[in-house]
């Protein structure tokens, strides 16, 4: 059964020769429409141009993370309302080849639970010999179908990974899966899916004392590790910000333990800041010990990167959402399905990320603004 989520609908009135609804003439608070000497690709109007194409391809999900789902789930889309591998590659395609997309990254939900998803991956290889196609998992099932998504294509992979405590782990996610995800990790890395990246969302009183031991671990196999603030875009809506571990605390706790030095290798828009990591040691200077390797902040809530954000995402039903917690979603699938040219499609979406929010849904910084409201989406629902 398809969930009704109050998402805006077309006006009628200056539709493409296809005969298909236009984007409104005004976007969210009488915002202009793209006017017709805006820049090429999917530039919006704070001068952002976004090159990094997100695409869930489900909403289904076979955990239940406490910062992301209810615990008995949510009522999944319609099999007809999600796009199908065609339609993938298609949208793909126009991104690619008429607006700009150089990096893709293909979310959920959990694409793993798709049957065809070694097929897509192929698709969009052939379709893109050059085009780097990543995929966010949680890595249930992966060790699995790694060596088959390397051999259809698939560059790299994140993994989600915020324990490694038996009990911490079925907490979090609800589920009793640690042992799977973490054969899933070292099969991606013995596929050749590296540099494999972990994901790990730090929740108050549950795991943050866990940091440190979590970051040796990772270096010492050679995996990236990214913490993330927790995001206001849980299904319950129970996010505060006094329970979510900011980016400070975070660098508190990894300082117990290691010391860490800005990367200087450029941030290229990435919503990481990375950090080189070395071992504490008593009585010797920082730089002293070797590098480690790296360790990767994502401080969504309290040091935004919005103004340099490149993303552009994508729902699993096929509606432009060009920021995470846009209240405004556009059917580009729709518009797929009436017969619209590529060309079409292209003009929607360009259109659509011109509305992009300056950040955080709104036109100014600050999630615990008085004005913010939390989009209906949950985090798996939109697509990471």
């Amino acid at each position: 059964m398809s969930v009704q989520l109050g998402i805006p609908q077309f006006r009628e009135g200056g539709a493409p020769s296809s005969g298909q609804p236009s984007l409104p003439a005004a976007g969210p608070a009488g915002v202009p429409a793209r006017p017709a000497d805006a820049p090429a690709g999917l530039a919006d109007r704070y001068g952002r141009r976004a090159t990094d194409m997100r695409l869930s391809l489900t909403d289904k999900c076979n955990l239940r993370c406490t910062y992301c789902m209810p615990a008995e789930g949510l009522e999944w889309l319609a099999k007809q309302a999600v796009m199908t591998a065609e339609e993938i590659v298609r949208i793909v395609g126009v991104g690619v080849n008429l607006l700009g997309v150089r990096e893709l990254r293909l979310t959920g939900g959990e694409p793993l639970v798709r049957a065809d998803l070694v097929d897509i991956i192929g698709a969009l290889r052939q379709a893109h010999p050059e085009l780097p196609i990543s995929m966010t998992t949680n890595g249930v099932g992966l060790d699995r179908k790694a060596a088959a998504l390397k051999a259809a294509g698939l560059t790299r992979i994140n993994v989600s990974l915020d324990s490694l405590h038996e009990e911490t782990f079925a907490q979090l996610t609800r589920r009793p899966f640690l042992d799977r995800v973490l054969a899933g990790v070292d099969a991606a890395w013995e596929a050749g899916l590296g540099p494999v990246k972990l994901n790990a969302v730090l929740m108050r009183g549950i795991n943050g004392a866990e940091s440190p031991s979590l970051l040796a671990w990772a270096l010492e196999r050679g995996y990236e590790l990214r913490f993330i603030e927790q995001m206001p875009l849980d299904a319950d809506h129970g996010w505060t910000r006094r329970n979510m571990i900011t980016a400070a605390e975070i660098r508190e706790l990894l300082s117990k333990e290691f010391v860490l030095s800005p990367d200087p290798r450029a941030r290229d828009g990435a919503p990481a800041e990375r950090f080189e990591v070395r071992r504490r040691a008593a009585g010797s200077a920082d730089t002293d010990s070797p590098v480690l390797g790296t360790v990767g902040i994502i401080a969504s809530v309290t040091e935004p990167f919005c103004s340099d954000c490149r993303r552009t995402r994508i729902t699993a039903e096929g509606k432009i959402m060009s920021c995470l917690f846009s209240h405004e979603e556009f059917d580009l699938l729709g518009l797929l399905r009436n017969g619209a040219s590529d060309e079409q499609l292209a003009q929607r979406w360009q259109d659509a990320m011109w509305l992009k929010p300056k950040a955080h849904g709104m036109d100014h910084v600050g999630l615990d603004a008085p004005d913010f409201v939390q989009p209906d989406r949950s985090m798996s629902a939109i697509g990471g």
